[in-house]
């Protein structure tokens, strides 16, 4: 396609990408898949497709995640064409269309520019943007749940998403062709169909739906404004980065678009019409339930004193301590959870099951090196396990994973007791410091506490996210109380429980 007549063009090019997902900090991502089709944006028929394999500058980057979220091995890739072979291609699909995905803004069309960039040429550049996301929330609403593709396609009985470009792009047009039916019969009938009726959250024996919430990554988590108290996944690169957090972009241009608030709406507001959306819409960042509530300024001194003083786990209301646990009263239920999807909770006596354990010793702490796909650091660190703490947590693996399974999870269990006695001499568990994430800054979400050799508690207050510091205070060899939830998870073909630190009192130095 010429460039110079990209001005006429009125086509929409839905497309997508997958990639490598980085193992840490600053590693990059490189594209592994580009899956484009051009639509008719009066028909919604598929004009022209294209679709290939990238093989990437080095096979290595292609990571175990990587291959478990798309199911591209660097064999697949070996023969590939790099993405210099194909710009010419995909330039001509991208130059001067409307750029249309799911979650596109934060990631696709970064990773488009930079693959543009390193190879030394001019990147595409759209006529508009649509974030579908960001539309369909805005429009649709939460009625599908999390609005991730996958949810969506089951809500409307679409099947299950590949994770491959060409089917994704596809699947990605049929579930706005189903949410604009859907409201353009509500809007032809406001009185019979409105969007609070009740619905179906989608196939009923669908046994590839997931009875939890699913966490796009297993290290991070962010509060919920809406539900402070509970822990809800945070969003990563394949949430965050690819898109959680979008802007919805004009149609018009997506760079500047101002809208007028004192313009009037008509009552009845037609979806199909694309015009009031244009002057509807402008870039604003769009902050889903994974996006944290902001906390109060932090205050300046490192230390400041503790709420109460605790002495071991006591004066920490609804924790149990290990001898207070009975193994045969842990049971399981399922709750409500993030917006129509639902989790496995763990239960003693009916009641949520938290754990206090005094005196854990840190095997391996916090190493910094390690990150998510969202770049963040990954704040976990290892303890070792005590006879007592095995039995319990076995007890709560068992429960949760013969529930899960009699419920039709195909995912694969694990344990949440590490037993590798090759590496590591005695059993282990990994503990979770959850991150609330607000734009581009971040908050532990863990109380950390300092016990003084006189017994005092204080309570360190942290005026930024500094991992380092972190990593120096969760070091290895040292001893903590350790006060946590057991919150389960299915994401990506993996369940299991995650122990996520709700606060830490560290021990002084022996």
């Amino acid at each position: 396609m010429n460039p110079t007549t990209s001005g006429d063009r009125s086509e929409i090019c839905f497309f997508d990408l997958e990639t490598t997902i980085p193992r840490r900090r600053g590693q990059g991502f490189s594209i592994l898949e580009f899956g484009a089709i051009l639509v008719c944006p009066k028909r919604l028929v598929e004009l022209k497709s294209f679709a290939s394999l990238v093989r990437p500058d080095e096979l290595s980057s292609i990571s175990l995640d990587s291959v478990r979220f798309n199911g591209i091995t660097r064999d697949a890739v070996a023969e590939a064409p790099s993405f210099s072979d194909i710009a010419e291609e995909v330039y001509g699909f991208l130059h001067g269309s409307v750029w249309a995905g799911h979650n596109i803004v934060k990631f696709d069309c970064v990773r488009i520019r930079e693959a543009f960039e390193k190879i030394g040429r001019p990147a595409p550049e759209p006529k508009g943007i649509i974030d579908s996301l960001a539309l369909l929330t805005k429009k649709f609403g939460r009625r599908a749940g999390d609005m991730k593709m996958e949810t969506l396609a089951n809500y409307f009985g679409l099947g299950k998403q590949t994770h491959r470009s060409l089917d994704d792009v596809r699947m990605n047009l049929e579930v706005l062709k189903y949410c604009a039916t859907v409201l353009f019969l509500e809007s032809s009938l406001p009185d019979i169909f409105t969007a609070d009726c009740a619905v179906s959250p989608g196939p009923t024996a669908s046994t590839s739906s997931k009875l939890y919430s699913e966490s796009p990554i297993l290290d991070m988590y962010t509060l919920s404004p809406s539900s402070p108290s509970k822990s809800v996944p945070c969003i990563s690169l394949m949430d965050l980065e690819n898109g959680e957090d979008h802007p919805i972009v004009s149609l018009q241009t997506c760079h500047t678009v101002e809208v007028n608030s004192d313009a009037t709406t008509p009552a009845q507001s037609d979806p199909f019409d694309m015009t009031q959306l244009k002057n509807e819409i402008k870039t604003e960042a769009f902050k889903l339930d994974a996006i944290a509530k902001e906390k109060p300024e932090p205050q300046s001194p490192d230390i400041s004193p503790a709420r109460a003083t605790v002495e071991g786990c006591s004066g920490y209301a609804g924790f149990l301590e290990l001898d207070e646990v009975s193994t045969t009263s842990i049971s399981v239920s399922i709750t409500s959870h993030c917006r129509g999807t639902h989790r496995i909770k763990l239960l003693h006596r009916n009641v949520a099951l938290q754990l206090c354990c005094p005196r854990l010793r840190v095997r391996f702490g916090i190493n910094p090196k390690f990150v998510n796909q969202a770049g963040w650091p990954r704040l976990s660190f290892l303890v070792d396990a005590t006879p007592i703490f095995c039995e319990i947590l076995d007890s709560c693996d068992a429960v949760a994973k013969k529930f899960s399974e009699d419920h039709g999870s195909s995912s694969e269990w694990r344990h949440v007791v590490i037993r590798n006695y090759s590496y590591v001499n005695n059993p282990t568990v990994r503990l979770h410091i959850p991150t609330i994430v607000n734009g581009d800054t971040a908050q532990y979400g863990t109380e950390i506490h300092r016990k003084d050799q006189s017994g005092n508690v204080q309570q360190y207050v942290f005026d930024k996210f500094d991992v380092t510091k972190l990593s120096n205070l969760l070091r290895t060899g040292i001893s903590l109380d350790a006060f946590f939830s057991l919150d389960t998870y299915d994401y990506q073909q993996s369940a299991g429980i995650r122990l996520v630190a709700k606060k830490l009192v560290i021990h002084p130095s022996q």
